[in-house]
C-alpha cells in the first residue's frame, strides 16, 4: 500500500501523481485517464478522494470529462501543466530553497558540481 504524506491531503498527492504522468508522457494529449475506480482500488482510497483529484485537474483545464466515456487529457495539457508547475515552484518552493542555499553559503559552482554527481 502507498505511504501518504501526512502533511498534505491525499487528493492533492493523487493529483500530483496524475500531473507527473502527464508531464513525463505516460498519458498523452487526447488519451483516456485511468478510471476513478481503478485508481481508488490501486491506492486503497475512497473513490470520492480520486474524484476530487480529477476535479482539480478539470479546474486547471488539463483534463475533461466525457460523459459516459471517462476522463481524458486535454490538448496541450503538458504545456499548460509545465507553465502551472513552474509558476507554483517559483512561488512556493524556490524561496525556501534559495534561503537555505544562502544560509549554507553555497555558491553556484558548488551546486552545479554536486548536482551532476561529482
Amino acid at each position: 500500500m502507498k505511504q501518504w504524506n501526512e502533511s498534505q491531503p491525499i487528493f492533492l498527492q493523487i493529483r500530483q501523481q496524475l500531473i507527473e504522468m502527464i508531464l513525463n508522457g505516460s498519458i498523452s494529449d487526447g488519451e483516456a485517464m485511468p478510471s476513478v475506480r481503478q485508481i481508488a482500488m490501486d491506492l486503497s482510497v475512497n473513490p470520492l478522494t480520486v474524484t476530487k483529484a480529477y476535479q482539480s485537474l478539470v479546474e486547471l483545464d488539463v483534463v475533461v470529462k466525457k460523459r459516459g466515456l471517462g476522463m481524458f487529457v486535454e490538448e496541450k495539457a503538458r504545456t499548460k501543466l509545465l507553465v502551472h508547475e513552474r509558476s507554483k515552484f517559483l512561488a512556493e518552493e524556490w524561496p525556501r530553497i534559495r534561503a537555505q542555499i544562502e544560509a549554507l553559503e553555497l555558491d553556484q559552482n558548488e551546486l552545479f558540481e554536486k548536482g551532476e554527481g561529482k
